[in-house]
């Protein structure tokens, strides 16, 4: 199989660390994240003129047909700087509901706003009780004459407390649990009845917890068609796991990069630590692991587009399972073999640690992700 880049795709590779390299340095992030939105609206602006929001996004619909590649690609320059903007929040998770569930009209009327950097999304899905299963929704949509009333809560939903339109999942027929029954509807940020609590998560990332009490909406804003929005939450989510997954690469490659870098400065006994040859397994190792987690990564990005729901599942859930075992094992050495400095808020591994033990929990645990992949019968074939 042929892993080389396409020019296209060294060419968005190229433009995408450049432009982290010129505006997204380890001073700019803190700067950012002390603001009041944590994120940078101007770099978003930038991020739009790049044309990275309409990446994944069909030409039909304004978009530039950017393939599991191409995100790989700009999701791991985004962990090598720990990039806080809502890409995944907003492109990837909203956007992908978008992509695969709304009709064309709908993606006519909602996806400029998206694409040019307008209009923030977010997905509201997951609920306190769910514990990773997305077929689990209590929150509620009756029918209300011609149109729908919501009632329910939504917890931690990424960037859902700046997001303009809040893609809300809620059960219009069925128990529970009960994979049928689940509808998609868009909810402006700014509806009677809808409250939005904003706090950051210990990655300094941004998320929220959302109230729905009362929020009426018109049928205009049921996404596609009335109970088949399940379908679309979980091929999105399963795409935003395989770019968790080259994230979390990006990410740990910088950390040992780092950690290398730092253990040939770092003296000790009148020599640098590097020289020490215990030390220098441990780098060794973290090297191992993280080849294996981007083995695991390509593996996803390959399997990520497949039509098969089951097939695309199983992939991903195998490189969760590899990308947490190398994350924690990365993030636990880089900070280890920096001393006290690791732990320190001025220090860079510090911080990839923390993302990557977030990136670990998210949709799944290490745990969750096993068990899933034992149940379905390990990691599917190839095909050659």
């Amino acid at each position: 199989m042929d892993f080389n880049l396409s020019e296209d795709q060294q060419m968005l590779k190229d433009g995408v660390e450049r432009l982290l390299a010129d505006h997204y340095d380890f001073e700019q992030r803190k700067a950012i994240l002390a603001g009041p939105e944590g994120r940078s609206r101007d770099l978003w602006r930038q991020f739009a003129q790049m044309g990275l929001l309409s990446l994944p996004f069909s030409e039909a619909d304004g978009g530039l047909n950017g393939g599991p590649v191409d995100l790989m690609l700009v999701m791991e320059a985004f962990g090598r700087h720990l990039v806080v903007e809502p890409y995944l929040a907003s492109v990837i998770l909203a956007g992908g509901c978008l992509r695969h569930c709304a009709s064309t009209a709908q993606r006519d009327l909602w996806l400029p706003v998206l694409m040019t950097g307008e209009g923030l999304l977010a997905l509201a899905h997951g609920e306190r009780s769910a514990r990773y299963n997305l077929a689990h929704v209590e929150t509620r949509a009756r029918r209300a004459g011609q149109d729908w009333i919501l009632e329910g809560a939504k917890a931690y939903v990424l960037a859902g407390d700046a997001a303009d339109q809040l893609v809300v999942s809620a059960r219009t027929a069925e128990s529970t649990a009960d994979p049928a029954g689940i509808s998609l509807f868009l909810v402006d940020g700014n509806t009677p009845g809808l409250s939005r609590r904003g706090y950051f998560t210990q990655d300094g990332t941004r998320a929220a917890d959302v109230d729905l009490t009362g929020v009426r909406v018109g049928a205009d804003r049921l996404i596609g068609v009335a109970g088949s929005g399940l379908a679309s939450v979980e091929r999105s989510v399963d795409e935003a796991l395989a770019a968790l997954c080259a994230e979390a690469v990006g990410t740990m490659s910088c950390a040992h990069e780092q950690t290398v870098d730092y253990m040939k400065q770092r003296k000790q006994f009148g020599v640098a630590i590097g020289s020490f040859q215990a030390l220098q397994h441990r780098a060794v190792d973290m090297l191992v692991l993280i080849e294996q987690a981007r083995s695991m990564m390509l593996y996803a990005t390959m399997m990520v587009s497949s039509p098969d729901a089951t097939t695309r599942s199983r992939a991903v859930s195998a490189a969760k399972v590899q990308i947490g075992r190398s994350g924690k094992f990365v993030g636990e050495q880089a900070v280890q073999l920096h001393g006290g400095i690791g732990v320190t808020e001025e220090c860079r591994v510090g911080h990839f640690y923390r993302r990557l033990t977030m990136i670990e929990t998210m949709f799944g645990d290490t745990a969750h992700h096993l068990t899933a992949l034992a149940q379905a019968g390990g990691v599917p074939e190839t095909g050659g």
